[in-house]
Parts: structure tokens; sequence; C-alpha cells
């Protein structure tokens, strides 16, 4: 039988609690920013770009609402579920900056299996709002090993910066690698090898 975290629970409510946006004030805010750092918003090229200013980051800030779908491991399954290379973008809480890169997580199934689908949305759950990658990797294994009371979990994030590569350092193609486990793939580094080589990111982590 297919189950969720709760019935008729939406879990991105349930975990963000955020009040609704208010995009008059954010058009207005993004018009008051441009206009204090010298950007002449009179033209007819730039005059709707405080609003799309808005719309860009509310989306950016809003993960789309789902379900937990669970369902029960009837065959005992016994080996890692890997998802790999699923793509984010999420906001430095630093600077307001996207970065954007791949995620690679992994779970070795207890009582319950997931819809695949469902890892996909746990990262864009975490994603869509003011972010760094060390925790957003940690709250993504955390939340999936509370959630799933699974053997064990794996999360790798790779992303690049635009704080580091558009400004400051200016990396240019640097990438940052985050890692966050739980159960035997921290305990049994046969199981944490085993992860590493089937999501193909090899020893990066």
């Amino acid at each position: 039988m297919t189950g969720t975290l709760a019935a008729g629970t939406d879990v991105t409510t349930l975990l963000t609690g955020r009040a609704a946006p208010d995009l008059a004030a954010a058009e207005a805010a993004a018009a008051a920013l441009l206009t204090a750092l010298g950007v002449d918003i009179s033209t007819p090229a730039m005059e709707r770009t405080p609003a799309r200013m808005a719309r860009a980051f509310q989306e950016l800030l809003t993960p789309r609402a789902f379900d937990l779908t669970v369902f029960p491991n009837d065959e005992g399954y016994r080996q890692l579920v890997i998802e790999r290379s699923i793509p984010f973008t999420s906001l430095c809480e630093h600077h307001m900056l996207a970065f954007t890169g791949h995620a690679y997580v992994a779970y070795l199934p207890g009582p319950n299996i997931l819809g695949l689908s469902k890892l996909a949305r746990v990262i864009e759950m975490f994603a869509c709002r003011p972010q760094v990658q060390e925790r957003m990797t940690q709250q993504v294994a955390d939340w999936l090993n509370e959630k799933l009371s699974p053997q064990g979990v794996g999360v790798v994030l790779v992303a690049e910066h635009l704080c580091m590569t558009l400004r400051g350092a200016r990396a240019g193609g640097s990438e940052t690698v985050t890692s966050a486990l739980h159960g035997v793939l921290l305990d049994d580094h046969r199981a944490r090898e085993e992860f590493f080589a089937l999501a193909g990111i090899g020893g990066r982590p």
C-alpha cells in the first residue's frame, strides 16, 4: 500500500512555514536597490526590471508543494538506491547569488522505499531558500534519515558558486563538493566506497 508522511499533509508547507510573499513590496525594494546602485530604471528596457527581479527571486525561493510518497519494502530490497545528477539551484545566503550544481543521493532501504521522483523534490525543497551548501547537504541527509528510517543515507552536492566565480576570488570553473552520511554509509567504508563509485563521483568527496 502506498503511503505518505501524513495523509493530506503538504511537506513543503510543513517544513518551511514561511509567510506569503509580498510581490509589490519586493518590486519596490528591487527598484530602490537598483536606483541606489546608480542603475537607471526609467528606460523602456529597464522599467519592468524590478517586477521581473521580484518574480525571479520568488521563484528561486519557493519550492513546489509535494507529499512524501513511500511504499512498503515488501521484497526486502537490501541494496543501495541511488539518484545521480539531480540538478539544483539555490541562493547563497551571504550574497544572494546563485549556486548551481548536481546532487547525488543514496539510501539503503529499511522498512520503506521512496517514490524516486521524491528524491529530486527533497533536494528542491531545501534548495529553495537562502542557503549554504554545507547546511543544505546535511539537511537533506538528516531529513531522509529521519523520515525513511533507512539503514543508511548518503548525499553529495557538487556546485559552482557565483559569489566565488563572478566576484571576490573570481575563480571561474571551480566547484565545491560536500557530503553527508548516515548509518552504514558512514560506518562501513566498503558501503561508502560503493556509493561514491556507483554515483560516478569517485573519491572526490
